[in-house]
């Protein structure tokens, strides 16, 4: 079940990985003001092809959170891991796994679709990046704790 985890932590990486090579575009404009027309179009592209027209293919990430979360709840019962560690786990990998339900995906199929003005999509953006970088910091841990720092 180690591996199973691991193997489902690097698969949602490298999902965060590709969702930030168009995140990141907003980096380049802090502040309050709207983001360019262009980054819009390109973000809003990204995700609408991501969340709506990939079906059925979009699920595929929605499964690989069920195996991990099922991975964790098996070792929990029938493993011999530390208290601390299953906990941490829990933490590292419920919080990207909750942020994406209630709010991430949402706001990138309302990005995709291009809804409301340019101020809003705007603030899509920027939250969709702020919520995808804290994810990849929580599933690097993960990742990080499950193999490097974990019981035999």
């Amino acid at each position: 079940m180690r591996l199973i985890a691991a193997a489902c932590a690097g698969f949602l990486l490298a999902v965060l990985w590709m969702d930030l090579m168009f995140d990141s575009q907003v980096l380049r404009h802090r502040g309050p003001d709207d983001l360019p027309e262009d980054v819009l179009e390109s973000i809003a592209a990204y995700y609408h092809r991501a969340t709506t027209t990939s079906q059925p293919m979009s699920y595929l990430i929605a499964v690989v959170m069920a195996i991990l979360v099922g991975a964790l709840s098996f070792r929990a019962v029938a493993g011999d891991d530390p208290g601390w560690l299953l906990l941490v786990s829990a933490v590292l990998v419920g919080v990207p796994i909750l942020l994406a339900l209630i709010r991430t995906f949402p706001g990138a199929v309302r990005l995709g679709s291009r809804v409301g003005g340019r101020a809003e999509q705007s603030r899509l953006a920027r939250s969709i990046c702020r919520d995808h970088l804290l994810c990849l910091a929580c599933m690097t841990g993960f990742l990080v704790l499950w193999v490097a720092g974990g019981a035999p």
